[in-house]
């Protein structure tokens, strides 16, 4: 069984570290926080819930890249929890700093992908507030873990979101782009194309529309 002794600590098993959080209640009600890789869609959520079931875990949460586990915890059911997840291309992250750029990743991604609201916000304020720490190592971080910019992957999405909303095609081009914030009509067409190598227009006629998994982005 876990000795919760300290507030942070790491647990090894097998070749994985995987980073936890211990909220300091009574024994009865000691809560583990799990950081996932790659859990991005509300059908991860679905698939973490149906392992964690399987395994006899008590949770009280299951967020977008995060589960809290109430009760306690063998290593066999966190060892089995890291295979079954493996299988499904899920992932208990290994240090704090790939959980910090997965809060990142899914804080952007929630925003366009999963709220109703127009986008307007500054990105850089949001994710600073949001994550209590200074854009710029949140941006270096990024960078250095990723290969690339928080902007380009927050453009990513944006692209990608309006792909779906063209394939849906509930919305007029005008309304995607006040839905996601772009200055007119012809910045988002500009962008779109910059990103994809078509139009808005063409994209929307062909047959095969591609889109991107947002955990490959």
């Amino acid at each position: 069984m876990i000795n919760f002794n300290s507030t942070i600590f790491y647990l090894k098993i097998k070749k994985i570290r995987i980073f936890v959080f211990y909220r300091g209640l009574s024994e009865e009600e000691n809560i583990l926080k799990l950081f996932i890789k790659n859990m991005v869609c509300i059908r991860c959520q679905m698939v973490v819930k149906s392992e964690l079931e399987k395994l006899g875990m008590n949770f009280s949460a299951v967020e977008l890249g995060e589960v809290e586990i109430i009760g306690k915890v063998s290593k066999d059911q966190l060892d089995s929890l890291s295979a079954a997840l493996k299988l499904t291309g899920l992932e208990l992250m290994e240090d704090n700093k790939t959980i910090l750029v997965e809060k990142i990743k899914t804080l952007i991604i929630e925003l366009i992908h999963y709220s109703d609201e127009q986008i307007k916000i500054n990105l850089s304020d949001y994710l600073s507030e949001k994550l209590n720490h200074n854009y710029t190592y949140l941006s270096n971080l990024f960078s250095e873990v990723k290969g690339t910019t928080i902007e380009q992957f927050y453009l990513a999405n944006k692209i990608e979101k309006v792909k779906e909303l063209l394939v849906y095609d509930e919305l007029n081009l005008t309304e995607i782009a006040w839905k996601l914030h772009y200055s007119s009509v012809s910045h988002l067409s500009n962008q779109f194309k910059k990103m994809t190598g078509l139009t808005p227009s063409h994209f929307k006629n062909l047959k095969n529309k591609k889109r991107s998994p947002l955990g490959g982005l």
